[in-house]
This record gives structure tokens, C-alpha cells and sequence, in this order.
């Protein structure tokens, strides 16, 4: 069975909550990694990929763009085809995350199963900016879903 990697990074919260309820939809068929923790080693062992991470300044967060950097090249050519999604928690936008993910796994040539999700969280100013956030029950349910929809792919040889 082809396991899901649900890689993720958070500062305030938002991005754990939700790789969390997407790790609980996906019923034990998933490894939850943090995007610190991540090694090429681990995600070589997957068969998909959902990358969750908050957006920063227009792009996405120093962690997961860390993680990236480290395991970009041990990996590239021993992962193609496979499937990747993605959730961005955002304050306002979450475009310039998503296209920057996607252009990175672009290299790798893996092939996106499901819609860009991200979450608003709605933050504008200082204070709510750096707050902890607790998303919505509907994103929860939403990352629940996709944690499911993804694992079970996986699991049925879909993707």
C-alpha cells in the first residue's frame, strides 16, 4: 500500500490544525511529517504527497522552503508521476505560496490530484498577523477530505 506524506510547516497554527485533520481523514494510511523532520529518505518511501504550509510575505514559509532545498536533488528523478495536493493557510492571498510550491514540484515532475486549497484565515494587521490561529470548522472538514480523498487514491492505486 502506497502511503501519503502530509509534510507541513505552522507558525501560528492554521497550517498544523489543518495537516492534522487531513492526517486524521486520512485513517492511519498517512505519515504526518514537520517540514524540519523531513528527510529524502522518508519521502522517497511515499506514494503522494499533500504539502501544507502557511504563506509568508507572498511566499511560502522559510521551513518549508528549507525542506525543499534539502531534499530537492536527492530525490530528483526517483519521484515522477507521483501525486502531490496542497493546502496554503493565508492572511489574504496564498497565490504567491501555491505558485511558488508548485513551481518547485514542478522539477520533480509530480502530478497534482486535487484543486489548490487555501484556507483565508483573514489576518490583516500586526497582532492578528502573528496570533494563533484556529481555522474554521469547514477548512477543518475540508483538509479532513482531502486527507481521505488522497489516501484512499493512493491506497486504490488512483493515483
Amino acid at each position: 500500500m502506497s502511503r501519503l506524506a502530509i509534510v507541513w510547516h505552522s507558525r501560528t497554527g492554521a497550517s498544523e490544525a489543518l495537516a492534522q485533520a487531513a492526517f486524521a481523514g486520512a485513517q492511519g494510511r498517512a505519515d504526518l511529517i514537520a517540514a524540519e523532520a523531513a528527510e529524502p529518505e522518508r519521502l522517497l518511501a511515499a506514494g503522494g504527497y499533500l504539502f501544507v504550509c502557511p504563506e509568508n510575505l507572498g511566499s511560502m514559509s522559510g521551513a518549508m522552503k528549507d525542506m525543499f532545498d534539502r531534499c530537492y536533488y536527492p530525490l530528483l528523478g526517483q519521484i515522477e508521476g507521483r501525486a502531490y495536493a496542497t493546502i496554503i493557510a493565508a492572511g489574504s492571498d496564498g497565490r504567491g505560496a501555491q505558485a511558488q510550491l508548485d513551481r518547485i514540484v514542478t522539477g520533480w515532475r509530480l502530478r497534482r490530484v486535487a484543486e489548490p486549497f487555501i484556507a483565508m484565515m483573514d489576518a490583516q494587521k500586526p497582532d492578528a498577523i502573528l496570533a494563533q490561529k484556529h481555522p474554521s470548522e469547514e477548512l477543518l472538514r475540508r483538509a479532513e477530505a482531502l486527507g481521505a480523498v488522497l489516501a484512499e487514491g493512493l491506497s486504490q492505486g488512483i493515483f
